[in-house]
């Protein structure tokens, strides 16, 4: 279908947010059960001779350079007892590897990675000398000795450095400057309708706003780094709605509301979500404070009437399934009456009649 750029109120265009309100949203799925890692059946690629890659699904552009910052999800496994000691999408926060200067325990998956495109979603198979080594780990995570492991990794995305500079080495503007460019990247692939690389983007930007960064800003670089960061959860929201997947897009708006709860995009989308998943009242209440501070938006008065319309409909279909399930109401029956009582009213009636007419002839 094609893109419509609403202009009206919750539903407005902008360069930091973009709402597409017919256009489907194509974003590789998130992996659905990761009790286990996923059956692959394309070709083991070696990277190294501890290092052996299938690709899950095909990712797009080059792979990282040496010193790149990449950002990463990833699920992994000890290879012999299948036991799942790391889940970076249940907690929900990309890791970040610079090629190159990993930690001793990731050489292995720096060097998977590294041969990785953006979108990409792979199976490593690491050998224990480039994993946690002959001597395991015990804390967390705990992998024992010599264990060969397996990671599900997907490349959100990444940054060429020179210097290879982390995150945590660079200074505040630094930190918001780079976020910046991925959010306006995220919208130009928007536009273009490239909404997988789009929402790549904006998860990046992201993470460069996490919230041990957050939790240090005052003043204006906490303002100028919400100007940042709450757009791109807004557009992320917008996606996750057309793919259907309400509770994520909630979760976004939230984290937006928790910042600013008079957030009138935020409102309306998280409005939307809980409609679509039968939340008619925490909907109805998210659309009325939206309509408090937007009180001319065409778009919020719409989901309220919609939301009214969904209520008659409602109480119309309970209703008839009420009549179907008790039947008619039955009719009052008209009471018998008694024939003595009718036959005496009769023969007093004749008798009244006639002694009158006796009564008249004498006159």
């Amino acid at each position: 279908k094609a893109m419509e750029l609403v202009s009206v109120g919750a539903c407005s265009s902008s360069d930091d947010e973009i709402t597409v309100e017919d256009a489907p949203f194509a974003r590789t799925e998130l992996p659905q059960d990761g009790s286990a890692p996923p059956v692959v059946t394309t070709d083991m690629e070696v990277l190294h001779d501890k290092v052996k890659k299938q690709v899950i699904k095909e990712g797009h552009g080059k792979i990282p350079s040496k010193f790149s910052t990449c950002f990463v999800h990833y699920r992994a496994w000890v290879q012999s007892s299948m036991h799942k000691f790391e889940d970076t999408w249940q907690e929900q926060h990309p890791v970040e590897i610079v090629i190159g200067k990993e930690k001793k325990q990731m050489s292995g998956l720096g060097i998977g990675v590294g041969h990785m495109k953006s979108g990409e979603r792979a199976l490593l198979h690491v050998s224990w000398e480039l994993g946690y080594g002959k001597e395991g780990s015990f804390s967390f995570p705990n992998v024992p000795p010599s264990a060969d492991l397996i990671y599900e990794v997907e490349l959100i995305g990444f940054d060429d450095a020179k210097e290879g500079k982390a995150r945590s080495d660079m200074t505040v503007e630094e930190r918001i400057e780079a976020a910046d460019r991925r959010k306006l990247e995220g919208n130009d692939y928007f536009k273009e309708k490239k909404f997988e690389e789009a929402m790549q983007q904006y998860e990046m930007a992201v993470a460069y706003m996490g919230d041990d960064f957050m939790f240090q800003l005052f003043g204006k670089y906490r303002d100028m780094a919400l100007a940042v960061k709450n757009p791109c959860h807004l557009n992320m929201a917008a996606c996750l709605i057309k793919q259907k997947r309400f509770d994520e897009a909630i979760a976004q708006c939230s984290i937006v509301l928790s910042e600013d709860e008079t957030n009138v995009k935020a409102l309306f989308r998280r409005g939307k979500a809980r409609a679509e998943l039968g939340q008619t009242e925490s909907a109805r209440e998210d659309f009325l404070k939206a309509k408090k501070h937007s009180p001319e938006d065409k778009e919020i008065m719409r989901e309220l009437r919609s939301l009214a319309e969904q209520d008659k409909a409602m109480y119309q279909k309970q209703r008839e399934l009420y009549k179907g399930l008790f039947g008619p109401r039955p009719q009052p029956k008209p009471k018998a009456k008694n024939f003595a009582v009718l036959f005496w009213q009769w023969l007093v009636s004749l008798v009244r009649y006639l002694a009158t007419m006796f009564t008249g002839k004498n006159d």
